[in-house]
């Protein structure tokens, strides 16, 4: 309300002038009304010219005449929201950062933390007006990017598994570890996942391993580049499978090579989902090593954030197949690294800057120049197979090591007996 002061002949006049903030509608709304009030309109063109019914137009009019523009103006403008946070609370809020463990959180995590463990019910949005008001929050501005059409979902769970591993300081100590994540394609919740050291075939098979025998073979997995995925040579190359492709095909698992980051966006996007919470959760209950945050994850972490944040698949069935039997004991084979070694004059085999001897007696008939397989575990143990027959061997130190002439070495070890062969089985199984 502001008083206006005019002297007119000696007299002074006192005006009360109220200024009215309206929007163009409201204006417009007000206009039509006045030439309504002057008989320049019906009650029927006003309702046509605002899209209001009749009934409201009358009493728009009647409030009109008696208040002027300020009653087209909603009561509650200028007052304060009742849904407005109270002081107290807001000094709640505020005071959560005070805490060293909590000074990185963002806005949705907060409001989670401050409901879950302070019983303050705000939305993430409201909390993150606070903290940006306050300078605890600094909202990011979005950079524009090349228009890519997203990918839609398959439809079936387990007919997809986007795979890949991150780097992170996961653990808050400065040193970085990987973990290894699988996502469903059609549901984008976390299949499984790992912490291992490094993001090497040892590591990987584990992996599987434990997902093959926990949840099944999927149907396809989706993956990057990475060499120890992929065979990144030229065309005419392309024939030699990497390690990892020749498990997968052992296993009857497509794997399909994504050509960029943005290809396998859900599980890019999971991981800086969980660089951002997990970490934060594992500080907020004291997890600092490997083995207790590989079991947090089975046991709480991977149900509570697949049940808040999966979603129904878009057709019923699972695509995973099951393991038979004889599947899970061929695993520990399947998902060995294997390499071929050529069995030398004096029945010896390098491997890895090693020399091992195959023993006299072998389960199989064992020629010079023949092409073995060198198995190395999950488990780190070593095993020689010629066929499907795992041979008797022995290291010998570098010191003892003694090249006999041909003259010295038989052409072939001839096999054992059915009787010793099954005793040589027995053990090497």
């Amino acid at each position: 309300m502001v008083v206006k002061v005019e002297t007119i002949n000696n007299l002074t006049y006192h005006h009360s002038i109220m200024y009215i903030t309206m929007s163009r509608k409201k204006i417009e709304q007000y206009g039509v009304i006045k030439r309504s009030l002057k008989g320049e309109l019906t009650v029927e063109d006003v309702s046509n010219l605002i899209s209001l019914s009749e009934r409201h137009v009358y009493r728009l009019r009647a409030e009109v005449k008696k208040e002027g523009p300020k009653a087209l103006v909603h009561k509650n403008k200028g007052k304060e929201s009742n849904n407005k946070v109270q002081e107290k609370t807001r000094k709640k809020i505020v005071g959560f950062f005070d805490n060293k463990k909590h000074q990185d959180f963002k806005p949705g995590f907060t409001a989670e933390k401050l409901k879950e463990n302070h019983h303050v019910h705000r939305s993430s949005e409201t909390i993150r007006k606070i903290m940006i008001e306050e300078g605890i929050w600094k909202p990011k501005t979005k950079k524009t990017v090349d228009y890519r059409s997203r990918r839609k979902r398959k439809g079936h769970y387990g007919e997809m598994i986007q795979f890949d591993g991150s780097y992170h300081d996961w653990f808050e100590k400065g040193k970085k570890c990987c973990l290894l994540a699988g996502v469903d394609d059609s549901t984008g919740i976390i299949v499984h996942a790992r912490f291992v050291k490094n993001e090497n075939l040892q590591d990987i098979s584990f992996y599987w391993n434990e997902y093959f025998l926990s949840h099944g073979k999927p149907f396809s997995i989706y993956l990057d580049k990475f060499s120890t995925y992929y065979n990144n040579l030229t065309e005419n190359k392309k024939e030699n499978l990497t390690q990892f492709q020749r498990m997968m095909k052992e296993t009857d698992v497509k794997p399909i090579v994504a050509h960029s980051p943005q290809a396998k966006g859900r599980v890019e996007r999971l991981f800086n989902t969980l660089q951002d919470r997990l970490i934060k959760e594992m500080r907020l209950k004291n997890i600092f090593t490997e083995e207790k945050a590989n079991r947090y994850l089975v046991e709480e972490f991977l149900p509570e954030f697949n049940e808040k944040y999966g979603k129904a698949p878009l057709e019923k069935g699972n695509f995973h197949k099951k393991v038979s039997k004889e599947e899970k004991s061929l695993l520990p084979v399947i998902l060995s690294k294997q390499s071929e070694r050529l069995v030398q004059n004096d029945f010896c085999i390098r491997f890895k800057s090693r020399t091992f001897q195959l023993t006299k007696k072998q389960p199989s008939t064992v020629r010079k120049k023949e092409r073995i397989i060198v198995e190395e575990r999950m488990d780190g143990s070593m095993r020689i197979r010629l066929g499907d027959k795992y041979l008797n061997y022995k290291e010998i130190p570098p010191e003892r090591e003694s090249f006999l002439s041909e003259k010295d070495v038989p052409w072939i070890l001839p096999a054992n007996t059915k009787k010793e062969n099954k005793k040589v089985e027995a053990r090497v199984n």
